[in-house]
């Protein structure tokens, strides 16, 4: 059972959520579901602290435009500044990747500080408390997106567990020059004896193809020149598989009736999916404020809730981008990545705003925010 727990995964979804309606993708659907249900999260606190819960549909426009400019600007000027303004049009290709937490978090308390400037009622640091509660869940279901779009993976492990993100190869393989049908990358069940600890495991490639004209002995020429091509030369397969390149390509060839299975067994780099890290830490954190404000919500001083999360949040990121793969080839000379360089200010920054908090100290009696029934 623990050798089980314990052992690497293959993994290679979809990001599409239905295949062949290639335009909806889990990454789009999990942000979306972390704004609907921030959205709803947060009615639910302004109705418990008597505040308008209409005002909720105008913090949410704020925040998603925040979020999204903030992140696209964030990861141009921290990241690609010299490719982004050197062609600024494709600043606004946000469907191409390219998102960055720390200019989202950035972005979001400048428009919430335009929100409140038009909103009477409501303090600065008491809806920033409010908001980053569900900051945290969002963000777990944002990096649970990257997941499922096999992005922001981690270094190698150097153990049998780990992640081996087959995707990108499986991408490469279809674009040969073969009658394809399907590709299904996969964790071999007969190559256990192959494992030897070093954080190289057995992959195998199931590759159906059309018969067609094919006589075998061409399909196993095209197979030995074109798949190995695929799985050695390419960057992404460099990265994440470990053919090698000077042996012939170990392979079977199956005569399914209607079409030949082929059976590519090759290797892969087990890494750490710290995709999966992050979501989990930041789900953690949502719990604990959302359960801490259910209970303390009435003594809560201001600033405590977003000092917390600065600390918490950017403190976890700082510690896991030690296990990550560097964005942009200029941080590999950097004794700290971008993310973490960025990190350390926001840290400081929150442990300067908790002292602040706890000076000052929960509100008086007369300032506190009238509980609904």
């Amino acid at each position: 059972m623990i050798q089980t727990l314990l052992s690497y995964v293959v993994w290679s979804p979809n990001p599409a959520v239905f295949s062949g309606f290639e335009r909806l993708r889990w990454y789009s659907l999990l942000f979306a579901l972390g704004f609907i249900i921030s959205q709803q999260i947060m009615i639910y606190i302004f109705k418990k602290e008597g505040h308008d819960e209409r005002l909720v549909d105008k913090l949410t426009i704020y925040m998603v435009l925040a979020t999204i400019i903030g992140a696209r600007l964030g990861h141009v000027l921290f990241y690609e500044p010299d490719r982004y303004l050197s062609n600024p049009i494709d600043i606004l290709k946000v469907w191409e990747g390219g998102l960055a937490s720390h200019g989202a978090a950035i972005a979001i308390l400048i428009a919430l500080w335009l929100y409140v400037r038009k909103t009477p009622n409501q303090s600065y640091l008491w809806v920033v408390d409010r908001i980053v509660i569900v900051v945290a869940m969002t963000g777990a279901m944002i990096r649970f997106g990257n997941l499922m779009n096999s992005e922001i993976g981690g270094k190698p492990t150097e153990s049998d567990s780990g992640f081996v993100f087959a995707r990108e190869s499986e991408e490469i393989l279809e674009t040969l020059r073969l009658p394809i049908l399907d590709i299904n990358a996969n964790k071999p069940k007969d190559r256990s004896e192959e494992l030897k600890g070093d954080g190289i495991v057995p992959v195998n490639f199931d590759i159906s193809i059309e018969k067609g004209p094919f006589e075998e002995a061409d399909l196993r020429e095209a197979i030995e020149r074109d798949v190995k091509y695929a799985l050695t030369r390419f960057r992404s397969s460099q990265k994440y598989l470990a053919e090698d390149e000077s042996a012939p390509l170990d392979y079977e060839l199956h005569d399914r009736g209607d079409h030949y299975l082929v059976v590519v067994k090759t290797f892969g780099v087990a890494r750490h999916p710290t995709q999966i890290y992050e979501s989990f830490s930041y789900f953690l954190i949502f719990l604990l404020l959302y359960l801490g404000w259910v209970k303390y919500k009435r003594s809560i001083p201001e600033g405590l809730y977003l000092g917390i999360f600065l600390v918490t949040v950017f403190g976890m990121r700082f510690i896991w981008e030690f296990l990550k793969e560097n964005q942009v080839e200029f941080e590999e000379d950097l004794a700290f990545n971008m993310g973490q360089a960025l990190s350390i200010p926001l840290v400081i920054g929150g442990i300067l705003l908790m002292l602040y908090a706890w000076k000052k100290g929960a509100p008086p009696p007369g300032d506190e925010q009238t509980e609904k029934p």
